[in-house]
């Protein structure tokens, strides 16, 4: 005689519904497109959110290292690092100051060659963490800097003259153009030495005439002292292969993928913004985890509040790491090792 009873076996649908909440996030689909306007979507991925994907360096080394940063308000930037494939790291900090270059550098084998657009307290981080390493200063960058400053139709021909040297620096292939660049860069500020010294007598006193142009002339002045800017046509550094002279595989291939994916989905919260860029970085590195193992392994916001409750009274005290809710990033969002990875 049967008993008649029965047994039900539940599933745990988590790992799909967070595939589902990424294949959202990463895509161009809107919620207000979704049946009945998202709200199913919202109410089975929301806890989502509150997961902080972290970077997983491998300790790889890697020929070529391309750094941007990326604002997501005015003290809120995220610096990221990634090789020719794909993202090494990612690091939110206030500015972009030494410390958090540094931060950023540091869990990153040191490359043959870095390149940068020059962003501030890139240098010194560098010196420190990255001693051996060459600098490729962006050449494209290093035009827009000119031309930021003369425009695109300078009125003066020494206007005119230093934006068209400027824009030779994109089409430098040889240590023969690089040498024939030099020359006539040297050339120009030789010529027009007298031109950029004039001064105006004006009510606070004597500025320079023409400083917009003075300024060009230093920005281009500072790289060809620092030598920087034909790193990529070193002999010694291309036995094993061309190397780049812009950034153009993080720029393009990264910053403005995220750009995009924040206007897709503007409207959020400066922390779901930030959520939503760290999302992206660590589903484009080499080896993302699968759903399941990203439930069980990353942080959460209850994880890094039990990490502030667990500070010394004296940091509470100090200011040294502000409430949560103003855009913090402490050890454990960084880190899991002893090294310190504050945010900045």
């Amino acid at each position: 005689m049967s008993c008649k009873a029965s047994t039900t076996h539940r599933y745990e649908n988590t790992a799909k519904f967070l595939q589902m909440f990424l294949t959202w996030l990463l895509s161009r689909r809107r919620q207000s497109d979704m049946p009945g306007g998202g709200r199913r979507f919202r109410r089975l991925t929301a806890r989502f959110w509150t997961l902080w994907p972290m970077p997983q360096p491998t300790g790889e080394i890697h020929r070529v290292v391309y750094v941007d940063g990326i604002y997501l308000a005015r003290n809120i930037v995220i610096l990221i690092a990634r090789s020719d494939t794909y993202v090494l790291n990612w690091y939110l900090a206030r500015s972009e100051n030494s410390a958090a270059w540094a931060a950023l550098m540091a869990r990153i084998a040191p490359p043959l060659v870095v390149v940068t657009d020059g962003g501030a307290g890139f240098a010194k981080a560098r010196r420190k963490i990255w001693p051996k390493t060459k600098v490729q200063r962006c050449t494209f960058h290093a035009f827009c800097q000119v031309k930021r400053y003369t425009t695109s139709r300078p009125k003066l021909p020494a206007g005119s003259e230093l934006y068209a040297i400027a824009k030779e620096l994109l089409c430098i292939k040889t240590l023969h153009q690089a040498s024939v660049w030099l020359e006539g860069y040297t050339l120009w500020c030789s010529r027009w030495a007298e031109f950029l010294a004039e001064e105006t007598v004006t009510d606070s006193g004597r500025v320079l005439t023409h400083e917009r142009l003075v300024k060009a002339r230093s920005s281009l002045t500072a790289l060809v002292n620092q030598k920087t800017l034909f790193t990529f046509l070193d002999l010694e550094l291309t036995k094993d292969g061309p190397l780049p002279s812009t950034n153009n595989k993080i720029e393009g291939g990264v910053m403005a993928q995220l750009r995009q994916l924040l206007r897709d989905h503007r409207g959020m919260s400066i922390t779901r913004r930030i959520k939503a860029v760290f999302w992206w970085c660590y589903m484009h590195t080499e080896s993302p985890m699968p759903p399941t193992r990203m439930l069980k392994e990353m942080p959460t916001d209850d994880t890094i509040k039990s990490y502030y409750r667990s500070l010394t009274s004296r940091q509470h005290d100090d200011g040294s790491n502000p409430r949560w809710g103003d855009a913090v990033v402490w050890h454990e969002l960084h880190k899991a090792d002893d090294y310190r990875m504050d945010w900045d």
